[in-house]
């Protein structure tokens, strides 16, 4: 295939607001492409070289690709950086500059292998030769590529396309589109690598994909918790049940291979080089030759024994002043499932037995420990658990059925979580997805940003439904960050997967999660969330900003629209029984 044609169909996407018309699109695409193909396709439109959690990025800045740009083009880098100020979008200013070329002849194939080995330049010069390389890749494309080549390189490409959308269109191309999505996305929550997936699919066929296990080195998508009010509905939904106690950290999945240790984030960003305490921990304390192994990093002070909140926790995740971090602050993980031992997959056991094998491969006294729990089928036992739990500073709890298994990627109630912001009101955090901005007015004008539209995430759609206009709980340095950050993804055009009956002053691509507390849900006649067949939707009332960007999450993994309806579900028995 011609990178010329890849181009083509990312303006089509670029131009398109109907999410049925982006499956239809993506389809067509993946049908034209050769086998071999597939995996750099699938990367490239979720804005990627090689899945994420290889960590790898082509890492140049505004200035470095305006020069890149001036180079092909033979003119002055000022001049670039003009029209920069005039267009808004590098992008656009190389197409424009080039607009005489006419070469067509790349292949997806070549451009991909030339993006790589500028990711892959490094050392002495390597700045200057990524400026080269960029330069001679852009001399051999036609304008429009060169516009998404630009953006690439700034990964800034607009398309609002996310691994869910890109495995919805695969699956509708087959003859049986439910069982082929629950393949490919099966094959994908075990190893987080939609190209190898889908270009394995290609090869061959399908079926192919059920073989797919558990593999060392490929971070699994992690299992999630639903959430319920009380100890009450947790043991009427659970019955006899493990109860742990859910710590503020930073959830991590550590693989180990002999005396190599990854880490990786809960949306696959590999950690490693950020926790060598925990990585040097797992080598000491884990009595296995491989494994993988989850569970929570908190910083801990050695002197008390005690756990830090989040807030000092999250100061480790850093790239620079690493080991003097770690002296100040150390981690322990505090470890809570097992999936992968020494060649077997503990994935498809129960919980128990899971637990029971985790316990065993752990030596006790160090920094690597197992979660503390309790098992229970008594509603007062396991409020108790939960009160105490808060007292000493945790987040809450969460409660596991005996008998389930790991289910890679998937959230339901075989895990439940009960955190201290649930008790009694709908006082609750939601995690949220901002789509848009409101410029501001009066004292926000200085900062040209007064509101944020938000959004959370309809599985069943791959869409994001509107519920909350936010504007509140952000310092004016966080207002004046938080629009910088968004006007790199801002888009002329409603994104294809947004529904909102709202229009923002900016559009912005899903990218950026933000966690918010509301009084409480309302219906809503402007939102989208869970409108019924009224048009009736739910909305947050009075929702501000707690913390800042949540960069452990990705945008499919913020607050879903059917927990919403199950929180006003709550909320609203709740209030009947006051």
């Amino acid at each position: 295939m011609r990178f010329e044609t890849l181009a083509e169909y990312f303006e089509k996407l670029e131009g398109t607001t109907e999410r049925l018309r982006m499956y239809e699109l993506l389809g067509q695409l993946f049908a034209r492409a050769d086998p071999e193909e597939t995996a750099e396709l699938a990367y490239l439109c979720e804005g990627r070289l090689l899945p994420a959690f290889a960590g790898v990025e082509i890492g140049m800045g505004e200035r470095l690709v305006a020069r890149a740009i001036a180079i092909a083009a033979g003119v002055e880098e000022r001049e670039v950086i003009a029209r920069y100020k005039r267009l808004g979008d590098l992008g656009s200013v190389a197409e424009e500059l080039l607009k005489s070329r006419r070469q067509r002849g790349l292949t997806v194939t070549q451009a991909y292998a030339a993006m790589l080995e500028i990711a892959r330049t490094s050392g002495p010069g390597s700045v200057e030769g990524k400026a080269q390389k960029l330069a001679a890749l852009l001399g051999r494309t036609s304008p429009r590529a060169a516009r998404y080549i630009v953006r690439f390189a700034l990964g800034r490409m607009r398309l609002g396309i996310g691994a869910p959308t890109i495995i919805e269109a695969i699956a509708r191309t087959s003859d049986d589109s439910k069982r082929a999505r629950a393949l490919i996305e099966r094959a994908y929550n075990l190893c987080s690598d939609l190209g190898l997936v889908l270009r394995t699919m290609r090869e061959q066929g399908i079926e192919a994909l059920s073989r797919f296990h558990v593999r060392v080195g490929n971070p699994v998508r992690m299992m999630l918790a639903e959430r319920l009010p009380s100890a009450e509905e947790i043991i009427a939904r659970l019955g006899r049940c493990a109860v742990e106690a859910k710590l503020d950290g930073l959830r991590c999945q550590v693989h180990l291979n002999d005396e190599r240790v990854e880490i990786f984030s809960r949306n696959l960003e590999r950690m490693t080089g950020m926790f060598p305490d925990i990585a040097e921990a797992i080598k000491a304390q884990v009595a296995a030759r491989q494994a993988i192994i989850e569970g929570e990093a908190v910083a801990i002070n050695e002197a008390t024994g005690e756990f830090y909140p989040f807030q000092v926790t999250v100061k480790r995740k850093r790239k620079h002043g690493i080991e003097e971090m770690a002296r100040e602050f150390p981690l322990a993980l505090v470890v809570f499932d097992l999936l992968y031992v020494d060649g077997r997959d503990y994935t498809e056991l129960a919980y128990q037995a899971r637990r029971e094998a985790l316990e065993g491969i752990i030596k006790k006294a160090g920094r690597i420990r197992p979660v503390e729990r309790i098992i229970t089928a008594s509603a007062d036992e396991l409020q108790r658990f939960f009160d105490a739990q808060v007292e000493r500073g945790m987040e809450g709890i969460i409660a596991k059925r005996l008998d389930s298994p790991y289910l890679a990627g998937a959230r339901n109630f075989n895990w439940i979580k009960l955190k201290r912001a649930y008790r009694g009101q709908l006082e609750d955090t939601v995690d949220v997805v901002i789509v848009g901005y409101l410029r501001g007015r009066g004292a926000r004008a200085r900062f040209g940003i007064g509101a944020l539209l938000t959004a959370v995430y309809d599985r069943e759609r791959d869409s994001f439904c509107t519920i909350a206009k936010v504007g509140s709980g952000l310092s004016d340095e966080g207002w004046t960050r938080l629009r910088e950050m968004l006007d790199r993804y801002a888009v002329e055009e409603k994104p294809a997967r947004v529904e909102s009956r709202l229009v923002p002053d900016v559009w912005v691509e899903p990218r950026y999660v933000i966690t918010v507390l509301a009084d409480e849900i309302t219906r809503s006649p402007v939102h989208t969330c869970a409108q019924d067949e009224s048009g009736t939707g739910l909305a947050l009332r009075f929702p501000r900003v707690v913390g800042f960007i949540r960069e452990d999450k990705a945008p499919e993994d913020a607050t879903t629209v059917e927990e919403i309806r199950e929180m006003y579900a709550t909320q609203k028995r709740q209030k009947l029984s006051s």
